[in-house]
């Protein structure tokens, strides 16, 4: 299925998604924002995009794109695929998506990781001289 660029995004049923995924990923440093591909898409330092929405792009789910490292989209596709999956284009290379839309106790999302998973993608795409904004553990 093609995705229908005419629909203005994010949907209404979207909203709320992500405006809190637009607070996360903008509570980090250097971060700034703009369509791409139709999806709002965070880039750290205006360059590299780190994470990307998808409202329904590729189908019927909500879900968010964002970078990954290795073994990262393996490990938690295949011990939660209700909540996790292989995104199209950036899946292979190693990027994770987290659906946003669901309902139940094994589907809705896990905020405290996506927002780890965030930060870890900005972490990744970042230039080393710029990893030291963020206090890491």
């Amino acid at each position: 299925m093609a995705p229908d660029h005419s629909i203005v995004r994010p949907t209404p049923s979207n909203a709320a998604a992500t405006e809190r995924i637009r607070a996360i990923c903008t509570a980090l440093p250097l971060v700034s924002e703009r369509l791409s591909h139709g999806e709002a898409t965070w880039f750290v330092n205006d360059k590299k995009s780190f994470a990307s929405m998808s409202d329904r792009h590729h189908g019927s789910r909500i879900f968010i794109c964002v970078a990954a490292a290795v073994g990262v989209q393996e490990s938690l596709v295949g011990s939660e695929p209700d909540r996790y999956m292989r995104p199209p284009y950036v899946g292979g290379r190693g990027w994770v998506g987290a659906y946003l839309d669901g309902s139940d106790a094994a589907s809705a999302p896990d905020w405290d990781m996506i927002e780890s998973l965030v930060t870890d993608a900005w972490l990744l795409i970042a230039p080393a001289k710029l990893r030291s904004l963020i206090d890491t553990p």
